[in-house]
């Protein structure tokens, strides 16, 4: 690992990340219940493999609990962690008091379907949902039993339960949800949609034994993640990277509704690579009460609340966090949420500050009528132009929450990442410019017509992020297979070319050698994120394993999405792939982007090239 290292220092790389979500980390056969979790044994050895390969840190996606007809991480609560994330297993030890019998996770590990390497969801969301509430009834059974040890882990329960705002919100939920069999609130009668007081602490009550359960389970969660931290912090020395999604699941918007919209709903605006947009039905928070324009400095209106208690909770479990689509929280392209055809409704959309005079949302332009490009399209990225610092500043609000929560807890610029793809509106570019934040450059997405591509590496600053892919994308091997396909891999290399051969009399000869084989095509464009001017490098754990399986496809609904996992054997896994071309080899990649700095400076590092290429 040091020679990794070491390179990397060389190359300028400050930051060197592995993407994994939750349900991918893989398991030890005799606590695999069907889905990965960060917390298991499993996972405990797969981030020691990934410290060895030269990671200095490890990017989770959303965390957050999901609903049984929908896996999606990106739809999950923004404050309760899934309880698909307990390792069952531990319940049955000395740890957690075994408040499971052992046979109870023997005959859970025995019935997961059989493979792992795609999670089985709807069995390990029966299986851990039964788990936990198998164990709280045993802790309560205990304390009403007189039972010191469990006594203790109750007070424990309780006093992480009084520390977190949030969790009472959650738990309460978790009552009517329970009362009603759905944790779709808009299915329930219209009375619980906005319950009394008198009516909430009477469902609380009559379900109590639900709401203990959802409070044990976040505390064995919460136990578990500070675990996990100490450990990575520790041992490992890996940096841990939350994700926090644009979106909010019905959970959160439950008696919250007073803080957005009515009719308006958040998408994604037609793009170069989406050019239909997505209809994503969020809701979007009401810029009356948090714009400084109507609240002045107040700090304490819902929307502004609600940031704040999310930003920071991210902020005290992780090291540096992942804003999902920003323009979210700046400039957010709204539509009609009661339209009869969604599709057509986000097609036809607008942003929501910078479009005066439109009926729905003119009244909260920021952007006056001469600075608006009419004769660009609504969602172009230079549509708007000549915004003053004070325009910029309301732009910011709620970026500003961010920030500062990001401060107070002793981070910087560079522990924000901004996943702006292939739109960068300018009321965006100017609030991250405020703050001299990065931006993500998928240069597996990059044009080799455009030179000014904002997915060309070499069109990156220095505190942007490049990748070959994302949790959205084709892996990298799929791709290049693609390439080859198309007939457009000579193109491809031809540009690599010129990214990673110095001598320009050379480029011919590597182009051709690069177009050849997909392993060198492969490595090439690995090395690619290495040579700059991007200081910080993300590598999602499908590409590095060589997957030719997309861990999601965007707007497909199928049980396949977000499911793949890392293969159980996965020291065995990778060096078998890497020997056949197909994984990606970091050290083959680093030893390239050496040598593209030129013959005198891969000279003076001669030894740490030979280093690389012994694996020693």
């Amino acid at each position: 690992m040091s020679e990794i290292r070491d390179a990397l220092d060389v190359l300028g790389i400050t930051r060197f990340v592995l993407a994994i979500h939750d349900v991918s980390f893989p398991s030890h056969a005799d606590e695999d219940t069907g889905r990965g979790s960060p917390y298991s044994r499993g996972a405990a050895d797969f981030l020691g493999f990934v410290g060895e390969l030269g990671f200095d840190g490890v990017q989770l996606g959303p965390q957050g609990a999901t609903s049984l007809g929908n896996a999606s991480p990106y739809d999950g609560a923004v404050f309760s962690k899934s309880l698909l994330s307990v390792v069952v297993a531990e319940l049955a030890e000395e740890r957690w008091a075994e408040l499971l019998p052992r046979d109870f996770v023997e005959e859970a590990v025995r019935a997961t379907p059989a493979g792992d390497s795609r999670a089985h969801y709807r069995h390990a969301y029966g299986v851990h949902h039964a788990a936990v509430a198998r164990a709280a009834r045993t802790l309560r059974q205990r304390v009403a039993g007189g039972d010191g040890a469990a006594h203790e882990l109750a007070r424990a329960i309780d006093a992480f339960a009084r520390g977190a705002g949030w969790l009472t919100h959650d738990a309460r939920f978790e009552a009517f949800a329970t009362l009603h069999g759905t944790d779709d609130f808009r299915e329930w009668p219209e009375s619980d949609r906005a319950p009394s007081a008198a009516r909430i602490a009477e469902v609380v009550t009559a379900h109590e034994d639900a709401v203990w359960t959802w409070v044990f389970g976040q505390y064995v969660l919460d136990a578990s993640h500070r675990a996990l931290r100490d450990r990575l912090g520790g041992e490992l020395g890996l940096r841990l990277y939350g994700d926090l999604q644009v979106g909010l699941s019905l959970r959160d918007r439950w008696t919250r509704g007073g803080m957005f919209l009515d009719r308006l709903r958040m998408g994604a605006p037609p793009s170069r690579t989406n050019p239909e947009g997505q209809p994503w039905g969020y809701p979007v928070l009401d810029p009356r009460q948090y714009l400084r324009r109507s609240v002045g400095d107040a700090e304490d209106g819902a929307p502004l609340a609600f940031v704040r208690a999310r930003i920071g909770k991210m902020f005290e479990e992780f090291d540096g966090v992942r804003i999902d689509h920003p323009h979210g929280l700046v400039c957010p392209w709204v539509y009609d949420g009661h339209a009869e055809d969604p599709d057509e409704a986000v097609r036809v959309g607008a942003r929501l500050f910078e479009s005066p005079g439109h009926p729905d949302v003119g009244a909260f332009a920021i952007a006056r009528e001469d600075q608006i490009d009419a004769e660009v399209a609504p969602y172009d990225d230079d549509r708007v132009h000549g915004l003053d610092d004070a325009q910029v500043a309301e732009y910011a609000r709620l970026f500003d929450v961010v920030m500062e929560a990001a401060q107070r807890a002793g981070r910087d610029a560079d522990d924000v990442l901004c996943e702006v793809l292939s739109t960068c509106p300018a009321p965006l570019a100017c609030v991250m410019q405020r703050y001299g934040l990065g931006r993500f450059r998928v240069t597996q997405k990059a044009s080799l017509v455009d030179e000014t591509d904002g997915y060309r590496g070499e069109n990156a600053r220095p505190r942007d992020w490049t990748m070959l892919g994302n949790h959205d994308t084709s892996p990298l091997l799929a791709v290049v297979e693609r390439w080859q396909r198309e007939g457009t891999v000579r193109a491809r290399a031809a540009y690599l070319a010129t990214r990673l051969e110095p001598d320009a009399t050379l480029r011919a000869a590597f182009a051709a050698r690069v177009a050849g084989s997909v392993r060198e095509l492969a490595t090439a464009m690995f090395a690619e994120l290495f040579v700059g001017p991007a200081s910080n490098v993300l590598v999602f754990w499908a590409d590095l394993f060589g997957e030719r399986a997309a861990y999601n496809t965007p707007g497909l609904v199928s049980d396949a999405n977000w499911s793949m996992r890392v293969p159980r054997d996965f020291r065995g896994a990778y060096a078998a792939r890497v020997a056949r071309g197909e994984a990606l080899d970091v050290r083959a990649a680093l030893a390239m982007a050496l040598r593209a700095r030129g013959g005198a400076f891969a000279a003076r590092h001669a030894a740490l090239i030979a280093r690389l290429a012994g694996g020693v």
